[in-house]
């Protein structure tokens, strides 16, 4: 089943996207995929910080888009604000059209201002929607997803502490993502994190090497291991 959210263009809606996004790092799935940018898109300007999860959120996809673009087919979602907004736009013309058809010449001044500012408003929703469609066609090749385990020293290591350090490491073409502890045994926890990278950018031996077990990071982090490396 689809999700659906409603009026992204209004607190009430951005709440309610914040709350799904407390415990997921995107829309659908464990990637970025073209679900992310349905939303995205239908956010008119970057969030206020009030609502974390969706700033948070909203800057790692704009990042995405930046650096590589989204390819993820996703699960499917709609936003269905959009679809009463076009309604609307479509409904009030007519009506505008038959009332001034006694006196268009009175009237063409003011029609006519009024669909330069209209025009102005399409075309730069059209822009930013062919911005967002050719970043999601750019090709992911160039793309690994990781699933990597953290390991603390002990069982009185701040695990809070590590997680802060570990996502402290920013590199251009890493991303990290979701995250959970999971036991190890003797009242030890490591930490299993998402990652993706951009192959050309970070090389993860280098990742682990020189910033994850290096100072000051190495306080928390004992050491590193690969779970699982695809290829996006």
């Amino acid at each position: 089943m689809a999700v659906v959210f409603h009026n992204l263009s209004s607190d009430a809606g951005l709440k309610k996207l914040d709350e799904f996004l407390l415990t997921r790092s995107y829309i659908t799935g464990y990637q970025a995929s073209k679900d992310d940018l349905t939303v995205f898109s239908a956010i008119p300007k970057p969030p206020s910080s009030v609502f974390v999860n969706v700033a948070r959120w909203y800057s790692h996809i704009d990042a995405l888009l930046r650096i590589s673009g989204v390819s993820g087919d996703g699960a499917g979602v709609s936003v269905e604000s959009s679809a009463v907004v076009v309604e609307e736009a479509i409904a009030t013309p007519p009506i505008t059209d038959t009332k001034a058809s006694a006196a268009d010449d009175e009237d063409d001044d003011d029609v006519d201002l009024f669909g330069e500012e209209t025009e102005e408003e399409k075309k730069a929703a059209e822009e930013r929607a062919a911005a967002v469609k050719a970043a999601g066609k750019k090709k992911e090749s160039g793309k690994s997803s990781v699933l990597m385990d953290v390991k603390p020293w002990d069982d009185e290591t701040d695990m809070k502490k590590l997680e802060e350090a570990v996502r402290s490491v920013q590199m251009e073409g890493l991303l990290w993502g979701a995250s959970k502890l999971v036991p190890v045994g003797y009242g030890i926890k490591k930490l299993q994190i998402m990652l993706t990278i951009v192959d050309d950018l970070v090389s993860v031996d280098t990742l682990i090497e020189e910033r994850l077990t290096e100072e000051p990071i190495n306080e928390y982090v004992q050491s590193c291991d690969i779970v699982a490396f695809n290829k996006i």
